[in-house]
């Protein structure tokens, strides 16, 4: 696992990633908003955290390992682009406040860099045990939340607060006790002497699903360019990390940006059809095309706001 690398590098690696998680916990202690602000901070942040481990990797190992690390982290990002939207998506589908969305993703990472080291160590997948099958079911899955997301931009709908009737909760029932009802951010409730998960508890099992299956994807690929599992783990974990704050700029914009959500909407059948169209006709679409197609599309939505101005659901 450790390669050239000593257990210095394994420790100063875990510290960095340890303390910096602790941080960002004690600086979002509180259930608000993440403004586009302190999301541009943050991705700045955790851009340089990165670099800094780059810099050590650089005078530890050369430029070499530097280099395979760099193209691993840029790599991760640009497939990472597609997860973005996804969480989006089912944010939208679990009808989550803003102000507990940054708890929920929070966990997710942790839960991420917890299963991608199983992912690096074991190289093992869902899609090597369904194949095309969960591809198709996950592309479907893309299309259906991005229809959720059109019909809940064309309505006014509410804050839901009873989720009795919600799909996650009546599928979760059949293995789990379900609470119908948000309990602040709390993930697990005590009702009638016998403990239930919540819906948020709901949404961040589904979140971490769609990490599993976008892993599927990149660690591969990190393979194929360097087979140093120790690069290959840093590299990824570092991406994921800055991904959560990536994501709120991404959704501050969205609150800014009277057009960008059908923007929003048009990547995620973008990235629905493109699965579909891999099971289907084999047809596999290269990440740098993909990462234009969604900034061409988010610039759409962007100039769209700016030149016709006015009400999001007009």
């Amino acid at each position: 696992m450790l390669g050239d690398y000593s257990l210095y590098s394994v420790l100063l690696f875990g510290i960095m990633v340890a303390a910096c998680l602790i941080l960002d916990l004690k600086a979002h202690k509180a259930d608000n908003v993440i403004t586009a602000k302190s999301a541009g901070l943050w991705t700045v942040f955790w851009v340089v955290l990165s670099l800094a481990f780059g810099c050590y990797i650089l005078f530890s190992h050369g430029t070499q390992d530097f280099s395979l690390f760099i193209a691993g982290y840029l790599l991760e990002k640009s497939l990472s682009v597609d997860n973005l939207f996804v969480i989006m998506a089912l944010f939208s589908s679990f009808s989550i406040p803003d102000k507990y969305q940054h708890r929920v993703l929070y966990y997710g990472i942790i839960g991420a860099i917890v299963l991608r080291l199983l992912f690096v160590a074991l190289g093992s997948s869902l899609l090597l045990l369904f194949g095309s099958y969960a591809l198709a079911a996950f592309g479907l899955f893309v299309l259906w939340s991005a229809y959720k997301m059109w019909k809940a931009m064309r309505g006014k709908d509410k804050e839901l607060e009873d989720y009795s009737r919600h799909w996650s909760v009546n599928l979760a029932r059949r293995l789990l006790p379900v609470h119908p009802h948000l309990e602040g951010h709390d993930f697990f409730v005590k009702s009638r002497e016998k403990w239930a998960v919540t819906p948020l508890f709901l949404c961040l099992a589904a979140i971490e699903i769609v990490d599993i299956m976008f892993a599927f994807d990149s660690v591969p690929a990190i393979i194929a360019i360097t087979e140093k599992p120790f690069l290959v783990f840093t590299s990824n974990i570092f991406a994921v990390l800055g991904l959560r704050s990536m994501y709120f700029f991404l959704a501050a914009a969205k609150r800014c940006l009277v057009h960008l959500e059908k923007a929003v909407i048009g990547i995620l059948v973008y990235i629905g059809l493109k699965m579909l169209a891999q099971v289907a006709f084999d047809l596999h679409l290269s990440p740098l095309l993909s990462l234009v197609t969604v900034i061409s599309l988010l610039a759409l939505g962007v100039l769209a706001s700016l030149v016709f101005p006015g009400r999001k659901n007009s």
